[in-house]
């Protein structure tokens, strides 16, 4: 099964990395309509070493970091967790991650320690050596031109990243770097990347035949294939919100972005609808509890990951 038209550029492919194998991963969690909480235990947690140290913990020990978590979680300390507090607080389990494993990127990347990565660097970490492409001549073997194209805007996104000019990348703009989505001076690079890649023709937005690429449907089918009715629908439902037949820069960033936003809103609902004993749609203590299992298997707690990170079950957060 084709997955339809993603990004092209290396940084909105990472930027769309979690988002594109979230199918199969999602055909794992749920088999046959069934959740499957040993796969949250196994796979989402991070694997066996991070499923052990979990066991580690005594129940007592669970019990008291989850209502710690609990607690920071209900913002207006009402004693319910509604959609909004949960999503929320999912989001910005998203980010913090998203940041700490820049942090440690970060540290790998400088490899001389002098509190910058430099462009040398950064290529010598993703391929061994420094790759210097010339910009104005292409390359005759597809796969390598295909390559180069992609190494010259990594090149470009890492030079806009670079605000003071320097010779690297400081921590903050190398964040920036490898999330430009969480930083607001990146946001037109983003846009323009995207525009570069899929407005063929110039007008400033994407177009629907835009948007599905090269596709061409077969002349002698009957009807586009399902994957191609499934991108019409994200285009028309869920990027084209004027509803003009086109993406304008705004719409176009919510496709080429990935929302994290929606994603922690549907595993909030996910979990109201689960876990809500009384049907007030909001969840108490007594009623998390009750679910833990569910609950330390879900994003709002990382998998579980959040019981061992001080960040989250620490009394100051």
């Amino acid at each position: 099964m084709q997955l339809g038209p993603r990004p092209a550029t290396l940084g909105l492919l990472l930027l769309c990395a979690a988002a594109a194998g979230a199918g199969d991963a999602e055909e794992l969690h749920y088999r046959q309509g069934e959740h499957r909480a040993d796969y949250d235990r196994e796979a989402l947690l991070g694997g066996q070493e991070e499923v052990d140290e979990y066991v580690k913990l005594s129940p007592e020990e669970q019990h008291k970091r989850l209502k710690s978590i609990i607690k920071k979680i209900d913002l207006d300390s009402d004693g319910f967790l509604t959609e909004s507090e949960l999503s929320s607080w999912i989001q910005m389990s998203f980010k913090h991650y998203a940041m700490q494993e820049a942090k440690q990127q970060f540290i790998e990347y400088d490899k001389n320690s002098d509190g910058s990565v430099s462009w040398d660097e950064y290529n010598i970490q993703m391929y061994d050596r420094v790759i210097d492409f010339d910009e104005n001549t292409a390359l005759d073997d597809a796969e390598e031109e295909s390559f180069r194209q992609l190494h010259l805007k990594d090149k470009k996104r890492f030079e806009k990243a670079n605000q003071d000019s320097g010779p690297g990348l400081n921590l903050e703009e190398f964040i920036a770097f490898e999330h430009p989505e969480e930083v607001d001076y990146m946001t037109e690079f983003v846009i323009q990347e995207a525009l570069e890649e899929h407005d063929k023709n110039g007008d400033g937005f994407v177009s629907l035949e835009e948007f599905l690429g090269d596709y061409r449907r077969d002349p002698t089918a009957n009807e586009d294939p399902e994957w191609i009715l499934v991108e019409k629908d994200r285009f028309m439902n869920d990027y084209d919100r004027d509803a003009d037949g086109r993406l304008d820069p705004q719409e176009l960033l919510s496709w080429v972005v990935p929302n994290n936003q929606g994603i922690a809103q549907e595993e909030a609902l996910h979990l109201i609808d689960e876990m809500d004993l009384n049907s007030d749609r909001k969840l108490s203590e007594e009623e998390i509890l009750e679910n833990q299992d569910l609950f330390l298997t879900s994003e709002a707690t990382d998998y579980g990951r959040q019981l061992h990170d001080e960040y989250f079950y620490h009394d100051e957060l």
